[in-house]
């Protein structure tokens, strides 16, 4: 009786990876992925059901993580925060910035088929809803300070857009550049310094 080989999975997994990154899904093969894997496509096929089903096997936890993240943060009733916390929310403090980026890093062969690779498959577009969510979170904490009048510029969800868009493109650039963790490190730095709500969008420091 013979014994079914266990690292077929992976094997496909590491070469479709490695694939994707270098050639993107829409130039992929299938049959590239096969050869670098050492298995038969008939092999994969008892897996998979074809190369977008291998493409969402790879990024799929990568995506829940990050929804799971945004959820948590949306739950968040803001009317129990205080002017300060609500104050303080806006300020992207160094290590938070950091512990985000260090988040994104930990996933970043999976974040950079997202951001990069996943044209023609169901993840196309990521990175405009991923902006999107972010920027109706942001608009939510913007129209509570407003409502407090915390805040002295008025400003529409659509140009807010146009800040968080620039906001996420400082996040997910550096992986587009391959970035070294320490260089993650030194930008989460320039971040601090480069973002600045507090002027954007006429901040009153509460008392």
């Amino acid at each position: 009786m013979s014994v079914p080989d266990k690292s077929i999975d992976s094997r496909l997994l590491s070469a479709a990876k490695s694939e994707f990154l270098k050639k993107g899904y829409k130039l992929s093969s299938l049959t590239d992925i096969c050869k670098e894997a050492g298995v038969t496509t008939g092999a994969l096929y008892k897996r998979y059901a074809g190369k977008e089903e291998l493409f969402s096997a790879l990024v799929s936890d990568t995506v829940q993580e990050l929804t799971e993240y945004v959820a948590g943060i949306e739950k968040t009733d803001l009317t129990n925060l205080t002017d300060r916390e609500l104050y303080h929310s806006f300020s992207m403090p160094v290590e938070n910035t950091r512990k985000w980026l260090r988040f994104l890093y930990d996933r970043r062969e999976c974040f950079t088929l997202l951001i990069r690779c996943a044209s023609g498959t169901r993840y196309e577009n990521f990175h405009q809803d991923w902006t999107e969510k972010m920027n109706l979170m942001d608009y939510k904490y913007y129209q509570e300070a407003r409502r407090r009048g915390l805040v002295e510029r008025e400003i529409t969800a659509e140009e807010l857009h146009v800040l968080t868009f620039s906001i996420w493109a400082l996040c997910y650039e550096p992986f587009l550049l391959d970035f070294t963790w320490e260089q993650f490190e030194r930008h989460a730095q320039t971040i601090h310094h480069f973002i600045n709500w507090y002027d954007a969008l006429g901040f009153k420091k509460p008392e």
